[in-house]
């Protein structure tokens, strides 16, 4: 006979649920010991625990299987009770479905009368990258120019080709009107010294990135961060880490800052359910 920790282990359950089966008089001890009060099962009790748990994943309630199991209903029974659980989980299927003909329906209507939103959130993974940083706390997220300044002409100093995009990695925890903590960044492609402000380094990959681009000015950089913070709360993602702005297109393209391209990424992970 096996302890009810071996006898769980051995079929893949909880002792959890077998303490349950227990109360209910699903499937009970073959012995209990009158002195220790440990649960003793046997190998000719895994059959009906299988059963059991056949019954429960094709979608019978423990009621319902205790009804089947102690009542030792006969094939013909029990083939009945298939029949109407059949028929209980097509209706609910067929009730689904319906549902989904009716959201389709409603996107249709959606994008025929312009309600489409204007970003599209991606979920991707970024690769660690060589980079060249500099990080300082600046008054404001737009007094960051002489930052940019000081990092590309140490770059240039030492002949070492830039990858675009350049980025800014904001290390502030949510949105601050001022005392920025910022990081610019070039991709690099050689080797350069370090310098007291100036940092070589490899920026570490993300598994999970929630990313949207952008293409306006970065006076209206609100929307798409907008967008990105109701996706994430909505696809229940937390942030784990600052967020990046990667500059596809700006002022060293075109003069339009209409025409500018940013894509905002935030490292995320999926918030665990404990149903």
């Amino acid at each position: 006979m096996f302890k009810i920790g071996d006898f769980a282990r051995l079929n893949r359950v909880t002792v959890k649920a077998l303490r349950y089966y227990d109360s209910l008089g699903l499937l009970q001890p073959e012995k209990i010991d009158s002195f220790t009060g440990y649960r003793y099962y046997s190998a000719s009790q895994m059959p009906r625990l299988n059963r059991i748990i056949s019954l429960k994943d094709i979608g019978f309630s423990l009621d319902e299987i205790a009804l089947i199991l102690n009542r030792n209903m006969d094939s013909e029974q029990i083939q009945i009770l298939l029949e109407l659980k059949h028929s209980e989980i097509s209706d609910r299927v067929r009730n689904e479905q319906a549902r989904l003909d009716r959201i389709e329906a409603f996107i249709k209507i959606c994008k025929q009368e312009a309600y489409i939103m204007k970003y599209d959130v991606v979920l991707k993974e970024v690769g660690p990258l060589k980079v060249a940083t500099l990080r300082d706390t600046i008054p404001s997220y737009s007094e960051q120019g002489h930052l940019w300044e000081e990092l590309v002409e140490h770059i240039e100093r030492y002949g070492v080709k830039i990858v675009p995009p350049c980025m800014v990695i904001y290390h502030n925890t949510g949105y601050k009107e001022e005392s920025v903590d910022t990081e610019v960044v070039e991709p690099i492609d050689g080797d350069l010294p370090d310098t007291e402000r100036i940092k070589i380094r490899e920026l570490e990959g993300i598994k999970e990135m929630a990313c949207v681009v952008h293409q306006g000015s970065y006076q209206t950089l609100y929307m798409a961060y907008n967008a990105i913070s109701k996706w994430i709360e909505e696809n229940k993602y937390e942030i784990v880490g600052p967020q990046r702005e990667l500059y596809l297109k700006g002022e060293w393209i075109t003069s339009d800052p209409n025409e500018y391209i940013t894509e905002i990424q935030f490292p995320v992970r999926k918030i665990e359910s404990y149903n």
